[in-house]
């Protein structure tokens, strides 16, 4: 009904305002008003008056209350003065009600204030009795309904901030939901570059030097061979896994434990044999023995390195060396990666998203990464990668 009711207000203000029109010609009309009158000589055009001025305006009371509560006080006065007392002024409480639920509160409290003079001029007009028991019953009854009034504005308003808080929340809801799926898709972008980039770049140093070797060293050939397809069936292997998480259906446990885990610490020593198969000789150096370092710190640890490694690759140089170091210690894990490459910049074209992604990577666990030339002599390229102690919290 209160739904119908602001869709169409007309019909509701009509029936009102014509139930109160109709009760007080029926009051008036019937000589009911006399049984209460202080003065039963009031001219029929001052009752006619009276009685429209404080029951046709109720068609207007939500849209202008203010104009139908001051033509309403107006027509009480003139009740008052007269004597007539008509009980059809009693329409004056549901003004007040809608200004409580509607204006201000301070609109409400002069508008209350200015009540007391219809009986005040009633009284001294006609003092029958003491004042007391003309005004303070009547600024009761206006007191009373100016509580409703705000009664049920509280609850308006607080339902209206309940239906904004969770619109609110659904909007909040559908960002938190895009936001997830922008992290997702870069982290996804991040692991189809580590994984593509590396292999493809030995793919392409192994498929070089094969073709270099196949007339003088076939066998060399036909080891590069070797070591191509093994590269790739790594690669695809990762790319597998990694769309894995983009299919919908839920795997079931015998397809998850046939599924190889991340790339982890123990994995370092066959990346860095992937890469001396393809021609950069490297040495590794370990110092101390991890602690329950978690998996997604490990993996960053093989990413940085297998973006670092790639990269001496693309950019080093036939005559490039690398060397990978991997110190653990109290304050974490701390990994440097040195080469002797002629080094150069990104091909044109490109995002450099390789060193981006090592530098995320890296943020996700409160780490730093620093990634630049080494001096001349000897020159070179270094990358140094620090993953502080994972806290308790």
């Amino acid at each position: 009904m209160r739904a119908f009711d602001r869709r169409h207000p007309l019909p509701w203000d009509l029936h009102l305002a014509g139930f109160f029109v109709f009760a007080a010609f029926i009051d008036l009309v019937g000589g009911g008003w006399r049984n209460i009158a202080q003065n039963t000589d009031v001219p029929a055009w001052v009752l006619y008056a009276v009685t429209l001025a404080v029951t046709v305006p109720l068609l207007w009371r939500r849209t202008h209350p203010l104009a139908v509560y001051t033509v309403m006080l107006l027509a009480s006065l003139a009740n008052n003065w007269t004597g007539a007392v008509l009980q059809a002024s009693l329409t004056l409480l549901i003004v007040v009600f809608n200004i409580a639920i509607r204006l201000p509160l301070r609109t409400l409290a002069w508008s209350y204030a200015l009540l007391v003079l219809p009986p005040m001029v009633g009284h001294l007009r006609r003092p029958d009795g003491s004042w007391d028991q003309q005004v303070v019953p009547t600024m009761m009854s206006f007191a009373i309904v100016a509580l409703l009034g705000i009664a049920v504005r509280t609850r308006q308003e607080y339902m209206a901030s309940l239906v904004q808080r969770a619109k609110q929340l659904e909007v909040e809801r559908d960002q938190q939901a895009r936001l997830a799926t922008n992290a997702e898709r870069t982290r996804i972008a991040r692991e189809m570059h580590d994984i593509i980039g590396h292999n493809l770049s030995v793919i392409t140093t192994l498929a070089d030097g094969g073709s270099y070797a196949a007339a003088k060293s076939p066998e060399r050939a036909a080891q590069a061979l070797t070591a191509i397809g093994t590269t790739s069936r790594q690669a695809l292997t990762e790319l597998r896994r990694l769309l894995d998480v983009l299919r919908e259906e839920t795997p079931g446990p015998a397809e998850t434990a046939a599924r190889a885990p991340q790339p982890a610490l123990t994995d370092l020593d066959q990346l860095i044999d992937g890469v001396r198969a393809a021609g950069l000789p490297v040495r590794s150096t370990v110092r101390g023995r991890p602690e329950s370092l978690p998996a997604g710190r490990q993996l960053t640890v093989y990413r940085v390195v297998q973006e670092a490694l790639t990269n001496t690759l693309k950019h080093g140089g036939p005559e490039a060396t690398a060397h990978v170091e991997v110190v653990y210690g109290d304050d974490g894990v701390r990994v440097t990666v040195t080469d002797t490459g002629v080094g150069g910049g990104a091909p044109a074209g490109t995002s450099g998203r390789g060193l981006a992604g090592m530098r995320e990577r890296t943020a996700l666990y409160g780490g730093t990464l620093e990634a630049g030339p080494l001096p001349r002599p000897p020159g070179g390229w270094q990358v140094v990668l620090h993953l502080p102690e994972e806290s308790d919290q």
